[in-house]
Protein backbone atom coordinates (compact mmCIF):
# COMPACT_ATOMS: atom_id res chain seq x y z
CA UNK A 1 0.00 0.00 0.00
CA UNK A 2 1.51 3.36 -1.22
CA UNK A 3 0.54 5.66 1.70
CA UNK A 4 0.30 9.68 2.02
CA UNK A 5 3.18 11.83 3.54
CA UNK A 6 2.30 13.55 6.64
CA UNK A 7 1.08 16.83 6.07
CA UNK A 8 -1.27 19.45 7.99
CA UNK A 9 -4.60 20.30 6.87
CA UNK A 10 -6.57 23.39 6.58
CA UNK A 11 -10.05 24.11 6.37
CA UNK A 12 -10.92 27.79 5.97
CA UNK A 13 -14.72 28.76 5.54
CA UNK A 14 -14.34 31.38 3.05
CA UNK A 15 -12.27 32.16 0.22
CA UNK A 16 -10.37 35.71 1.67
CA UNK A 17 -9.77 33.50 4.49
CA UNK A 18 -8.20 30.83 2.59
CA UNK A 19 -6.12 33.28 0.38
CA UNK A 20 -4.31 34.57 3.35
CA UNK A 21 -3.71 30.94 4.61
CA UNK A 22 -1.57 30.21 1.01
CA UNK A 23 0.16 34.04 1.74
CA UNK A 24 1.04 32.84 5.20
CA UNK A 25 2.33 29.50 4.36
CA UNK A 26 3.61 30.40 0.89
CA UNK A 27 5.66 27.33 -1.90
CA UNK A 28 4.68 24.69 1.06
CA UNK A 29 1.22 24.65 1.14
CA UNK A 30 -1.23 23.74 -2.00
CA UNK A 31 -5.04 23.82 -2.64
CA UNK A 32 -7.11 20.99 -1.93
CA UNK A 33 -10.61 20.54 -3.71
CA UNK A 34 -11.88 17.06 -4.35
CA UNK A 35 -7.89 15.87 -4.49
CA UNK A 36 -8.80 13.22 -7.09
CA UNK A 37 -5.45 14.52 -8.95
CA UNK A 38 -3.33 15.94 -6.30
CA UNK A 39 -3.48 12.61 -3.59
CA UNK A 40 -2.42 9.98 -5.63
CA UNK A 41 0.55 12.92 -7.21
CA UNK A 42 1.27 12.96 -3.06
CA UNK A 43 1.15 8.82 -2.70
CA UNK A 44 3.64 8.68 -5.52
CA UNK A 45 5.98 11.59 -4.06
CA UNK A 46 5.45 13.50 -7.19
CA UNK A 47 4.00 16.49 -5.15
CA UNK A 48 4.69 16.57 -1.63
CA UNK A 49 3.60 20.44 -0.22
CA UNK A 50 3.57 19.73 3.56
CA UNK A 51 0.28 21.84 4.37
CA UNK A 52 -3.24 21.15 2.54
CA UNK A 53 -5.78 23.90 2.11
CA UNK A 54 -8.94 22.16 1.99
CA UNK A 55 -11.76 24.97 -0.72
CA UNK A 56 -14.38 22.08 0.21
CA UNK A 57 -16.55 23.77 2.01
CA UNK A 58 -16.27 27.53 0.87
CA UNK A 59 -20.03 28.17 -0.92
CA UNK A 60 -18.16 31.52 -2.45
CA UNK A 61 -16.67 28.82 -4.94
CA UNK A 62 -20.23 26.77 -5.51
CA UNK A 63 -22.24 28.61 -7.10
CA UNK A 64 -23.79 29.38 -11.00
CA UNK A 65 -25.36 32.60 -12.01
CA UNK A 66 -26.23 34.57 -14.58
CA UNK A 67 -25.06 38.28 -15.16
CA UNK A 68 -23.44 39.62 -18.17
CA UNK A 69 -22.26 36.31 -19.03
CA UNK A 70 -22.74 32.67 -17.20
CA UNK A 71 -20.46 32.83 -13.89
CA UNK A 72 -19.59 28.89 -12.78
CA UNK A 73 -17.65 28.30 -9.51
CA UNK A 74 -14.31 26.64 -9.69
CA UNK A 75 -15.90 24.70 -6.95
CA UNK A 76 -18.57 23.25 -8.21
CA UNK A 77 -18.37 19.27 -8.77
CA UNK A 78 -17.96 18.10 -12.55
CA UNK A 79 -20.98 16.06 -11.79
CA UNK A 80 -22.50 18.92 -10.70
CA UNK A 81 -22.13 21.02 -13.96
CA UNK A 82 -23.14 17.94 -16.04
CA UNK A 83 -26.74 17.90 -13.78
CA UNK A 84 -26.58 21.53 -14.08
CA UNK A 85 -29.50 22.62 -16.95
CA UNK A 86 -28.33 25.96 -17.27
CA UNK A 87 -24.84 24.65 -18.22
CA UNK A 88 -26.20 22.07 -20.25
CA UNK A 89 -28.68 24.87 -22.59
CA UNK A 90 -25.93 27.44 -22.83
CA UNK A 91 -22.74 25.68 -22.38
CA UNK A 92 -23.07 22.44 -23.82
CA UNK A 93 -19.25 21.94 -24.80
CA UNK A 94 -18.89 22.38 -21.04
CA UNK A 95 -21.23 20.14 -20.07
CA UNK A 96 -20.15 17.27 -22.70
CA UNK A 97 -16.75 17.62 -21.26
CA UNK A 98 -17.67 17.45 -17.42
CA UNK A 99 -19.27 14.52 -18.29
CA UNK A 100 -16.76 12.94 -19.51
CA UNK A 101 -13.96 13.10 -16.70
CA UNK A 102 -13.32 9.80 -15.07
CA UNK A 103 -16.24 8.03 -13.98
CA UNK A 104 -18.70 8.63 -11.93
CA UNK A 105 -17.37 7.96 -8.48
CA UNK A 106 -14.38 10.68 -9.19
CA UNK A 107 -16.66 13.12 -11.31
CA UNK A 108 -18.72 13.39 -7.74
CA UNK A 109 -15.80 14.22 -6.04
CA UNK A 110 -13.62 15.93 -8.80
CA UNK A 111 -13.98 20.14 -9.17
CA UNK A 112 -14.00 22.20 -11.97
CA UNK A 113 -11.09 24.02 -10.84
CA UNK A 114 -8.91 21.29 -9.81
CA UNK A 115 -9.85 19.76 -13.62
CA UNK A 116 -8.69 23.13 -15.05
CA UNK A 117 -5.44 22.84 -12.89
CA UNK A 118 -4.73 19.13 -12.97
CA UNK A 119 -1.25 18.21 -13.52
CA UNK A 120 0.50 17.30 -16.69
CA UNK A 121 1.04 13.72 -17.70
CA UNK A 122 3.58 11.10 -18.96
CA UNK A 123 4.45 7.87 -19.35
CA UNK A 124 7.78 8.57 -17.40
CA UNK A 125 6.04 10.57 -14.65
CA UNK A 126 3.06 8.65 -13.76
CA UNK A 127 4.89 5.94 -11.82
CA UNK A 128 5.36 5.24 -8.61
CA UNK A 129 8.56 6.26 -6.84
CA UNK A 130 10.43 3.07 -7.00
CA UNK A 131 9.54 3.04 -10.62
CA UNK A 132 10.85 6.36 -11.17
CA UNK A 133 13.87 5.90 -9.25
CA UNK A 134 14.79 2.34 -10.81
CA UNK A 135 14.76 4.36 -14.08
CA UNK A 136 16.50 7.52 -13.29
CA UNK A 137 14.19 10.31 -12.44
CA UNK A 138 12.43 12.48 -15.25
CA UNK A 139 12.87 16.80 -15.99
CA UNK A 140 9.79 17.11 -14.20
CA UNK A 141 11.07 15.69 -10.87
CA UNK A 142 14.00 15.27 -9.07
CA UNK A 143 15.58 14.18 -12.53
CA UNK A 144 17.48 16.26 -15.53
CA UNK A 145 16.31 14.28 -18.75
CA UNK A 146 13.27 14.18 -20.60
CA UNK A 147 13.10 10.58 -21.11
CA UNK A 148 10.22 11.53 -24.07
CA UNK A 149 12.60 14.12 -25.93
CA UNK A 150 16.15 13.50 -24.57
CA UNK A 151 17.22 16.04 -26.43
CA UNK A 152 14.79 18.63 -24.59
CA UNK A 153 15.36 20.80 -21.92
CA UNK A 154 11.59 21.39 -21.20
CA UNK A 155 9.26 18.93 -20.13
CA UNK A 156 7.32 17.58 -22.41
CA UNK A 157 4.31 16.41 -20.06
CA UNK A 158 1.27 17.02 -21.65
CA UNK A 159 -2.07 18.65 -20.54
CA UNK A 160 -5.35 16.07 -20.43
CA UNK A 161 -7.98 18.52 -18.68
CA UNK A 162 -11.06 17.93 -20.86
CA UNK A 163 -12.72 21.24 -19.01
CA UNK A 164 -10.20 23.35 -20.60
CA UNK A 165 -10.12 22.85 -24.31
CA UNK A 166 -14.08 23.26 -24.19
CA UNK A 167 -13.89 26.58 -22.59
CA UNK A 168 -11.44 27.98 -24.47
CA UNK A 169 -13.80 27.61 -27.60
CA UNK A 170 -16.52 29.33 -25.40
CA UNK A 171 -14.43 32.39 -25.03
CA UNK A 172 -14.17 32.11 -21.17
CA UNK A 173 -12.43 33.90 -18.60
CA UNK A 174 -10.98 32.69 -15.00
CA UNK A 175 -10.93 34.60 -11.72
CA UNK A 176 -8.19 34.13 -9.82
CA UNK A 177 -8.32 35.72 -6.24
CA UNK A 178 -5.16 36.20 -3.37
CA UNK A 179 -4.50 38.63 -0.91
CA UNK A 180 -3.07 41.19 -3.68
CA UNK A 181 -6.83 41.51 -5.28
CA UNK A 182 -8.48 39.95 -8.22
CA UNK A 183 -7.34 39.64 -11.76
CA UNK A 184 -8.91 38.02 -14.81
CA UNK A 185 -7.90 36.51 -18.12
CA UNK A 186 -8.66 34.22 -20.48
CA UNK A 187 -8.79 30.80 -20.19
CA UNK A 188 -6.69 30.16 -23.23
CA UNK A 189 -3.64 32.34 -21.53
CA UNK A 190 -3.86 30.44 -18.31
CA UNK A 191 -1.65 28.00 -19.74
CA UNK A 192 2.32 27.79 -20.27
CA UNK A 193 3.70 25.51 -23.00
CA UNK A 194 5.67 24.01 -20.45
CA UNK A 195 4.98 20.27 -18.85
CA UNK A 196 6.62 21.42 -15.62
CA UNK A 197 5.48 24.95 -15.70
CA UNK A 198 2.19 24.67 -16.39
CA UNK A 199 -0.16 27.71 -15.23
CA UNK A 200 -0.15 31.44 -15.05
CA UNK A 201 -1.57 30.66 -11.54
CA UNK A 202 0.71 32.58 -8.64
CA UNK A 203 1.15 29.76 -5.51
CA UNK A 204 -1.05 32.37 -3.90
CA UNK A 205 -3.64 32.49 -6.19
CA UNK A 206 -7.32 30.57 -5.71
CA UNK A 207 -8.91 29.86 -9.21
CA UNK A 208 -12.35 31.35 -7.34
CA UNK A 209 -14.64 31.11 -11.08
CA UNK A 210 -14.96 31.08 -14.54
CA UNK A 211 -17.38 33.54 -16.90
CA UNK A 212 -18.44 32.31 -20.22
CA UNK A 213 -19.59 35.65 -21.89
CA UNK A 214 -22.53 36.05 -24.27
CA UNK A 215 -23.68 35.06 -26.96
CA UNK A 216 -22.49 31.19 -26.85
CA UNK A 217 -25.28 30.05 -29.94
CA UNK A 218 -23.69 26.53 -30.31
CA UNK A 219 -20.60 24.37 -28.94
CA UNK A 220 -19.91 21.06 -28.34
CA UNK A 221 -16.51 18.81 -27.20
CA UNK A 222 -15.18 15.40 -28.43
CA UNK A 223 -12.47 12.93 -26.97
CA UNK A 224 -10.45 10.43 -27.81
CA UNK A 225 -9.38 7.89 -25.54
CA UNK A 226 -8.46 4.40 -25.14
CA UNK A 227 -11.54 3.35 -23.48
CA UNK A 228 -14.79 4.77 -23.10
CA UNK A 229 -15.37 4.52 -19.15
CA UNK A 230 -12.90 6.62 -17.76
CA UNK A 231 -9.20 7.22 -19.44
CA UNK A 232 -7.78 10.36 -19.54
CA UNK A 233 -8.13 12.13 -23.29
CA UNK A 234 -5.14 11.68 -25.95
CA UNK A 235 -7.11 13.63 -28.00
CA UNK A 236 -9.57 16.78 -26.85
CA UNK A 237 -11.50 18.68 -29.46
CA UNK A 238 -13.62 21.75 -28.72
CA UNK A 239 -15.75 23.91 -30.78
CA UNK A 240 -18.44 26.80 -30.60
CA UNK A 241 -20.15 29.39 -32.29
CA UNK A 242 -19.31 32.57 -30.60
CA UNK A 243 -20.68 36.06 -31.42
CA UNK A 244 -21.03 34.64 -35.36
CA UNK A 245 -17.71 33.41 -35.28
CA UNK A 246 -16.39 29.55 -35.07
CA UNK A 247 -13.41 28.77 -32.40
CA UNK A 248 -11.93 25.24 -31.89
CA UNK A 249 -9.66 24.30 -29.76
CA UNK A 250 -7.64 21.14 -28.87
CA UNK A 251 -6.51 19.40 -25.72
CA UNK A 252 -4.26 16.40 -24.95
CA UNK A 253 -1.82 17.07 -28.00
CA UNK A 254 0.55 19.76 -26.23
CA UNK A 255 1.47 20.76 -22.37
CA UNK A 256 -1.14 23.54 -22.71
CA UNK A 257 -4.75 23.26 -24.30
CA UNK A 258 -5.07 25.64 -26.63
CA UNK A 259 -7.42 27.62 -29.56
CA UNK A 260 -6.13 26.61 -33.22
CA UNK A 261 -6.51 30.76 -34.11
CA UNK A 262 -5.52 29.36 -37.76
CA UNK A 263 -8.15 27.39 -38.27
CA UNK A 264 -10.78 30.39 -37.02
CA UNK A 265 -9.22 32.92 -39.24
CA UNK A 266 -10.11 30.05 -41.88
CA UNK A 267 -13.41 29.58 -40.45
CA UNK A 268 -14.36 33.21 -40.42
CA UNK A 269 -17.71 33.98 -42.68
CA UNK A 270 -17.77 30.93 -44.30
CA UNK A 271 -20.78 28.03 -44.12
CA UNK A 272 -19.76 24.64 -42.89
CA UNK A 273 -19.61 22.76 -46.09
CA UNK A 274 -18.04 19.56 -46.03
CA UNK A 275 -15.21 21.28 -48.21
CA UNK A 276 -14.69 23.54 -45.25
CA UNK A 277 -15.07 21.48 -42.46
CA UNK A 278 -12.48 19.27 -44.50
CA UNK A 279 -9.92 22.25 -44.84
CA UNK A 280 -10.35 22.97 -41.42
CA UNK A 281 -9.37 19.40 -39.84
CA UNK A 282 -6.32 19.87 -42.13
CA UNK A 283 -5.60 23.35 -40.66
CA UNK A 284 -6.25 22.15 -37.06
CA UNK A 285 -4.45 18.76 -37.64
CA UNK A 286 -0.55 20.22 -38.34
CA UNK A 287 -1.27 21.83 -35.24
CA UNK A 288 -1.18 19.23 -33.22
CA UNK A 289 2.01 18.01 -31.29
CA UNK A 290 1.59 14.54 -29.65
CA UNK A 291 4.64 12.81 -27.88
CA UNK A 292 5.26 9.19 -27.37
CA UNK A 293 4.58 10.07 -23.42
CA UNK A 294 0.71 9.13 -23.48
CA UNK A 295 -1.65 6.12 -24.26
CA UNK A 296 -1.98 4.86 -28.63
CA UNK A 297 0.32 5.61 -30.98
CA UNK A 298 1.22 9.16 -31.31
CA UNK A 299 1.19 9.24 -35.10
CA UNK A 300 -2.49 7.84 -35.25
CA UNK A 301 -3.31 10.31 -33.01
CA UNK A 302 -2.17 13.29 -35.29
CA UNK A 303 -3.83 11.12 -38.04
CA UNK A 304 -7.31 11.40 -36.56
CA UNK A 305 -7.28 14.62 -35.17
CA UNK A 306 -8.74 15.95 -38.59
CA UNK A 307 -11.79 13.43 -38.38
CA UNK A 308 -12.70 14.46 -35.05
CA UNK A 309 -12.24 18.09 -35.81
CA UNK A 310 -15.05 17.07 -39.22
CA UNK A 311 -17.18 15.61 -36.30
CA UNK A 312 -17.12 18.73 -33.82
CA UNK A 313 -17.95 21.20 -36.94
CA UNK A 314 -20.23 18.81 -38.96
CA UNK A 315 -22.25 18.88 -34.97
CA UNK A 316 -22.38 22.28 -34.64
CA UNK A 317 -23.85 22.38 -38.40
CA UNK A 318 -26.82 20.35 -37.04
CA UNK A 319 -25.61 16.94 -38.48
CA UNK A 320 -27.06 14.58 -36.16
CA UNK A 321 -24.07 12.77 -34.45
CA UNK A 322 -24.62 10.59 -31.60
CA UNK A 323 -24.49 7.43 -34.21
CA UNK A 324 -20.94 8.18 -34.49
CA UNK A 325 -20.43 9.96 -31.00
CA UNK A 326 -21.72 5.77 -29.53
CA UNK A 327 -19.72 4.03 -32.50
CA UNK A 328 -16.05 6.45 -32.66
CA UNK A 329 -15.92 7.74 -29.23
CA UNK A 330 -18.45 5.18 -26.78
CA UNK A 331 -20.32 8.33 -25.55
CA UNK A 332 -23.61 8.90 -25.16
CA UNK A 333 -24.93 12.65 -24.45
Amino acid sequence: MIRLPWFEYRAPKTLAEAARILAGEGPRAMLLAGGTDLLPNMKRRQQTPTVLVSVRGIKELQSISNGSGLAVGAGLTLSQISASGAIREKCAGLHQAASLVATTHLRNMATLGGNLCLDTRCTYYNQSYEWRKAIDFCLKRDGETCWVATASKRCVAVSSTDTAPALIALGAKAKLVSVDGERELPVENFYKNDGIDYLVRRPNEILSEIVVPKPVLKSTYWKLRRRGSFDFPVLGVAAAEVNGEWRIALGAVASRPFLVEKACEFLKGKALTDEVIEEAGRIVASRAKPMDNADLDLYWRKRVVGEFVGYALRELRGDDMRQTRLKISRQML
